[in-house]
């Protein structure tokens, strides 16, 4: 039987993360993180050797710290002009709570606009996600892009 208050609080913990993805509050975007966190955007939609595979981004506590940084620091070119997005994430599905962490699956589908062009993307979103003091930390997320082995464009900004 689903518990419901860890439905609703990993659903809003979620939630949470999106919002503040789509209106740059990239401090407290990292915040969210664990120290041992990983960022991984694998290239192979149905990958899960993300350790020993090339990945579009397999990233760490330092390597999200420049990739923010690359982002609000106008360094990158997909980054000018600032895209806007919007974020829809539903069909949120715990998988596992052993107590301790908690993995969680979801649907995202990101609408993109920059240099009057709105880009669509969607993906499966897996989340392992560790009880703290205050609530949630995020472990590792995992962005499965349902075209991921296809030509992508310049993504400036955090999936």
């Amino acid at each position: 039987m689903m518990n419901l208050n860890l439905f609703n609080e990993v659903t809003a913990f979620i939630w949470q993360e999106g919002d503040m993805l789509d209106h740059g509050e990239y401090d407290t975007w990292l915040n969210l993180w664990t120290a041992k966190g990983t960022y991984i955007i694998p290239i192979d939609p149905k990958e899960t050797d993300y350790e020993n595979t090339l990945n579009y981004a397999y990233d760490d506590h330092h390597m999200r710290g420049l990739r923010v940084q690359r982002l609000i620091g106008g360094e990158s070119i997909s980054t000018s002009p600032q895209p806007r997005t919007v974020r829809t994430i539903s069909r949120i599905r715990v998988l596992g709570d052993d107590g301790v962490n908690v993995t969680v699956r979801a649907a995202q589908n990101i609408r993109e606009f920059r240099k009057e062009s709105l880009k669509h993307y969607s993906a499966d979103l897996t989340y392992t996600l560790v009880r703290g003091e205050g609530g949630f930390k995020i472990h590792r997320k995992v962005i499965s892009l349902i075209n991921s082995d296809d030509t992508l464009a310049g993504i400036g900004y955090i999936l």
